[in-house]
């Protein structure tokens, strides 16, 4: 089993992994400072927490930027987008960016690890 992966038995039923992803961690490309996926009990503790202090969304959190507290996060009814919030942002000013898909969101990983210092 891989780390990354949340097990099927406890993941919310509409989390659907795209294949990039899946073949991103199963080649340990986890880490593209300043994102890193999260390991598959880090992805569903902060889910958890962001249950919590927003109630009216349902989020899935698959990475998280290391410099503040962004998350990029899957929610079921605008799969495949990827959302990206800050995390602790009162409710309704946690939205930061909107990608079409994960792929889009990886570009742009990729992107700002290209140019992080």
């Amino acid at each position: 089993m891989n780390e990354y992966i949340v097990d099927t038995q406890i993941k919310p039923a509409w989390v659907q992994y795209p294949p990039l992803f899946q073949r991103l961690v199963e080649q340990r490309v986890v880490n593209l400072c300043p994102w890193h996926i999260f390991t598959a009990s880090d992805a569903m503790s902060r889910m958890a927490g962001l249950a919590v202090r927003y109630p009216s969304r349902h989020l899935f959190p698959f990475a998280y930027r290391q410099d503040n507290d962004d998350l990029a996060c899957w929610a079921p009814d605008i799969a495949p987008r990827v959302l990206v919030i800050h995390d602790f942002a009162s409710p309704g000013w946690e939205s930061r960016e909107d990608f079409s898909d994960f792929t889009s969101w990886f570009r742009m990983a990729v992107e700002e690890t290209i140019n992080w210092d």
